[in-house]
């Protein structure tokens, strides 16, 4: 059961494998929202995730005869990660299944830590159900994610770090998935100090934990829809659930669209990358209705693919307005280009691309069309450019793109 002398064990054990994760103020986050945020980095840590406490605690329970059967998991990356690390330490086999849909990044981190790799199923679930069927046919131990008391363990282990460097906190955010991570650390800080609130945070599109509550039962969501991988699952764990229950003081959920901000907030400011599902404590902290509070946002994972954190600059720019296409109707004669261009310029935008189109209408005397990709310093600087091309009686009007 999880008791503070297993957490105090816990804690002991995981200290082998895991990194130092010392608490970052965020001058930004804190002036941003009046209060002061900490960062808890666990995408610092050597697998890139704090998934490591919970495996390595998990299998330094095992019997030698437990381990020596073969490991199996399921998981979208980090779990992945932990297991392969941690049954390398022990010197024993792991199998792990993952979704196809896992990020490269993390399959090839997997492998590369000594684990067979199963791509199975398009969701974490679909994962899971087969990795339990392989783990019946050949005798393997099974290392559940997140639904199993010793792993949420070693994952709350995260919380006595937390306590021992701050203890005058006062929230803890932390990211939900299926539960394991959220179970320890609301578990654990209740133990050290029940004024601590902590609060929940799931992917608008995969909120089962969130709608497991309401409805005071497990419930499974007939589809979850999100860019953070980690944290896409359908079903919350059974096991877990009473202590999320007792110890989890709310649940939020944020939107895709956040989490591409937030994306941008740490990068920019901490010099750090951070999955989507560890982003989900920092775009919930806009939504805390507090001021003047020590809140800490745990940072589960930095486990992004280049693709995918190519795609998320771009659309962060863009919804920070500092990319944008806008198209102008100009006359098809010499001049006009170099018109546009320096009304730009003397309001030092910076054109990325222009794309000249002559055939919007029949009479090119009256107007051709250009289409220009811009940099800015953001919205104010945006709207700016606008005023002056319309002074200028060029009519711009903006179009939803990428680069």
């Amino acid at each position: 059961m999880l008791t503070l002398e297993k957490f105090e064990e816990a804690t002991e054990v995981v200290s082998r494998v895991t990194q130092p994760t010392k608490l970052v103020y965020s001058e930004y986050l804190s002036a941003s929202t009046g209060n002061k945020v900490y960062l808890k980095p666990e995408n610092l840590q050597m697998t890139g995730a704090y998934k490591i406490r919970g495996a390595y605690y998990k299998i330094s329970t095992l019997s030698e005869e437990e381990r020596e059967k073969g490991l199996i998991t399921a998981s979208a990356g980090n779990h992945a990660q932990g297991v392969a690390y941690a049954a390398g330490k022990y010197g024993v086999k792991a199998t792990i299944v993952m979704p196809t849909s896992t990020p490269f990044i993390k399959v090839n981190r997997t492998r590369n830590l000594g684990a067979e790799v199963v791509l199975y199923g398009d969701v974490y679930d679909e994962a899971c159900a087969h990795a339990y069927e392989l783990a019946e046919k050949n005798g393997y131990t099974f290392i559940h994610p997140f639904d199993d008391p010793a792993v949420a363990t070693g994952q709350g282990t995260i919380a006595m770090e937390i306590v021992k460097e701050l203890p005058t906190v006062d929230y803890i955010l932390v990211p939900i998935g299926g539960g394991g991570l959220a179970t320890g650390v609301s578990t654990l800080a209740k133990l050290l100090n029940p004024k601590i609130k902590v609060v929940g945070v799931e992917p608008a599109g995969a909120s089962c934990m969130k709608v497991s509550i309401e409805q005071g039962k497990v419930v499974s969501l007939p589809k979850v829809n999100t860019i953070a991988d980690g944290t896409a699952v359908k079903t919350p764990g059974e096991n877990i659930f009473p202590y999320i229950q007792k110890n989890i003081d709310d649940i939020m959920t944020v939107e895709d669209e956040e989490l591409v901000v937030s994306f941008l907030d740490i990068v920019e400011n901490h010099k750090m990358i951070v999955e989507n599902s560890g982003l989900l404590t920092v775009a919930a902290l806009k939504h805390l209705n507090i001021k003047g509070k020590k809140i800490v946002s745990i940072l589960s994972g930095g486990n992004m693919d280049l693709i995918t954190m190519s795609s998320v600059v771009q659309y962060g720019l863009i919804q920070r307005d500092r990319i944008f296409t806008i198209s102008v109707l100009l006359p098809d004669k010499p001049g006009s280009l170099v018109k546009v261009s320096e009304l730009i310029a003397k309001e030092q935008g910076n054109i990325i691309k222009l794309d000249h189109n002559q055939f919007i209408a029949t009479n090119r005397n009256e107007a051709v069309e250009l289409k220009i990709t811009l940099e800015a310093f953001g919205t104010e600087h945006k709207e700016r450019i606008f005023d002056i091309l319309e002074k200028n009686g060029f009519r711009p009007r903006i179009i939803r793109t990428i680069l």
